[in-house]
């Protein structure tokens, strides 16, 4: 089980990865554009035309599902800022009441985000939702990668959760720096 869900929490990380790659190569994309439209209209005193169709509104896209995706992966990982003032200095038994008590508040927020993004992603499919922009993109797509990278952060705050119930000293894999001296 413990390999699944690492398998899962990595594939969502690497799904993040490739959008931000894809707002890359679009944002490159239209830089040449951009380039090519400035070359040409010195060369020639026509400005030219070409441009990369409702390429900031699939960017917009591209950054949200990258950043719904990688959640579940950086709180595995300790990365998520985390407010660790007073609870760097709990051990034991009082630790894990906290940590306990924090996961669950973020593992409900989180479950009902999930299940009213889901919600929002059904009602966006059954009215035929479309983005404003200049090629119309069904919004269930872009508002699907929201929905699955909440449900991975989900299962991760839960796997945190019954990670601290069996008594680990925190919710997330990262070393506990208390510990290690640094």
């Amino acid at each position: 089980m413990r390999n699944a869900l690492d398998g899962l929490y990595k594939a969502s990380t690497g799904l993040a990865a490739f959008f931000l790659l894809a707002i890359c190569i679009m944002v490159l994309a239209q830089v040449g554009c951009n380039i090519a439209n400035a070359l040409i209209g010195w060369s020639t005193g026509v400005s030219g035309d070409y441009t990369i169709p409702s390429y900031a509104e699939f960017a917009g896209f591209f950054l949200a599902a990258s950043s719904f995706f990688a959640l579940a992966g950086t709180f595995r990982g300790g990365v998520h800022i985390r407010v660790n003032l007073m609870i760097q200095h709990l051990v034991g038994i009082k630790r894990r009441i906290v940590e306990l008590w924090c996961v669950a508040v973020a593992l409900v927020m989180t479950a009902y985000f999930s299940y009213y993004m889901l919600e929002l992603v059904l009602e966006s499919w059954e009215y035929n939702d479309m983005s404003p922009g200049i090629i119309p993109v069904p919004l269930w797509i872009p508002q699907s990668a929201l929905a699955l990278g909440l449900i991975v952060f989900t299962i991760a705050l839960l796997d945190a959760f019954v990670a601290v119930l069996k008594g680990a000293e925190q919710a997330h894999g990262e070393p506990d720096l208390a510990e290690s001296g640094e």
